[in-house]
């Protein structure tokens, strides 16, 4: 396969003559799948959650944030052009291209929160004994600069026996998404960032990408390039949030509306401030900082820019607690006494997902006050927490509670009016604390209502 031109590559692949396996069908990978196979691949996604697997073979779209999904998961396995399977070595043996989009992360109960790469090592050992000559490696998973050169390289190699460039490529390819619409990032909305460890790699993964993004394919001069640019996107966002909330409480004191200001400020081309809010969540931002900070580190760097954004972000459910605790002493009430109603358990607005959602840190900090009677309201996320009940209604999660936490920037919770949402308590007198800015807060009723905001002034009308 590393032996074939581009232009071969891509006739292959439009062609139906090359076979891809999709290590891991989450938010990555069941999008990539997907990707790859409307492009003329087969693919053979490998999962070891049964429930997926069997999901996907029944032509069912497993990953709840990607609705868009539904349809193209249908058709693809209905024209035998997608399968899944457990079966991780046959699937490695029947492919050409072996992609990998499996978790990594930190350990977040350890001091420092060290990296925590062991399924990548272990999907990278059990890939390198299946693997025979031809098969081209990509990684797409999130790692720490370093990680294919140092890692993925010399354990396939030692593992395998055999020699990378000469007897299989490996490239390492960010992925590039947000939960909602994976697969259009992936097919329409970005650039595709390539690099490999040689130039039969390089020529391979560039060829192939170039059939299946849209918006083109930038190929870069080494995967530490690659594996920093992807951290560097999400470390980015972690400092601008970091801004913004440290602005939004300023905001907070001089007693003006921080989205005023911000709007304001973002009319100058120079400056795109981010929106504060209740925390920084999802499988992605949070952990991306640990990443280079650990290498920095190995470096003899420190990252104090870096580490301090995450210090801020990290603080903000605990802001968001003290905030609520004021109103419920501004309420008159004892913390004991308070019922309160969390609005959202997902890390971010319409999508379910709760990986690292701040709301779970926001619930800890409130039992520390000694609040301990909540509801939580969420229309798109599963689960909840065990000690809480989650909620579908919003008029049931809100019912007899005359506190209203806003944690989560659902549509839903932006469109509704506040009168409404404190009609639905039906409580004489409700506060809201506003953990994203949403509520509209020019109309809030005349009497009996509490509100503050993330970067908003107390309005009292009591």
């Amino acid at each position: 396969m590393l032996e074939l031109s581009g232009e071969s590559l891509k006739k292959a692949l439009r062609g139906g003559e090359i076979t891809v396996s999709i290590i891991g069908l989450g938010h990555v990978g069941l999008p990539l799948a997907c990707a790859w196979a409307t492009a003329g691949a087969r693919v053979i996604g490998v999962d070891r959650n049964e429930s997926v697997v069997s999901m996907v073979n029944r032509g069912l779209n497993p990953v709840r944030d990607e609705p868009g999904l539904d349809e193209i998961v249908e058709d693809l396995v209905l024209a035998n052009r997608l399968k899944a399977t457990r079966d991780l070595p046959t699937a490695v043996r029947d492919s050409n291209v072996v992609i990998l989009t499996i978790p990594t992360g930190v350990k977040w109960n350890e001091p420092g929160k060290p990296l925590d790469l062991m399924i990548l090592r272990e999907v990278l050992e059990d890939v390198a004994n299946s693997m025979g000559r031809g098969k081209l490696v990509v990684i797409e998973s999130t790692v720490p600069p370093g990680t294919t050169l140092n890692i993925a390289k010399p354990l396939l190699e030692e593992v395998s026996g055999l020699r990378v460039e000469e007897d299989f490529g490996l490239a390492y390819s960010p992925e590039r998404i947000m939960s909602g619409h994976a697969y259009e990032d992936i097919v329409e909305n970005y650039p595709k960032i390539v690099s490999s460890v040689g130039s039969k790699s390089l020529r391979a993964i560039k060829a192939l990408y170039e059939v299946i993004a849209r918006k083109g394919v930038i190929a870069v001069s080494s995967p530490i390039v690659a594996e920093f640019e992807k951290i560097v996107e999400g470390i980015y966002r972690d400092v601008n949030i970091a801004l913004a909330n440290e602005l939004a409480k300023m905001a907070q004191a001089l007693r003006v509306d921080f989205e005023e200001v911000r709007a304001a400020a973002n009319s100058q081309p120079y400056c795109h401030l981010h929106k504060p809010g209740t925390g920084v969540g999802g499988y992605c931002i949070p952990i991306y900082p640990y990443f280079a900070m650990h290498v920095a580190m190995l470096e003899g760097l420190d990252l104090p820019l870096t580490r301090l954004a995450r210090i801020i972000n990290e603080s903000m459910p605990e802001y968001i607690a003290s905030l609520t605790l004021k109103a419920i002493s501004t309420l008159g009430l004892k913390p004991g006494e308070a019922r309160v109603s969390i609005l959202g358990l997902a890390f971010r607005g319409d999508v379910g997902d709760t990986r690292l959602t701040p709301t779970y840190d926001l619930i800890r900090h409130l039992e520390a006050y000694d609040i301990n009677d909540i509801a939580i309201h969420d229309p798109y996320a599963g689960g909840g927490s065990a000690k809480y009940p989650l909620y579908r209604s919003l008029e049931d999660a809100l019912r007899e509670r005359s506190i209203i936490v806003v944690a989560t920037d659902h549509s839903i919770y932006k469109n509704i009016e506040p009168s409404k949402l404190i009609e639905m308590t039906g409580v004489e007198k409700v506060a809201i604390v506003d953990g994203r800015d949403i509520v509209d807060f020019k109309k809030l009723p005349e009497k009996n209502v509490v509100y503050v905001g993330v970067g908003r002034p107390w309005i009292i009308k009591l």
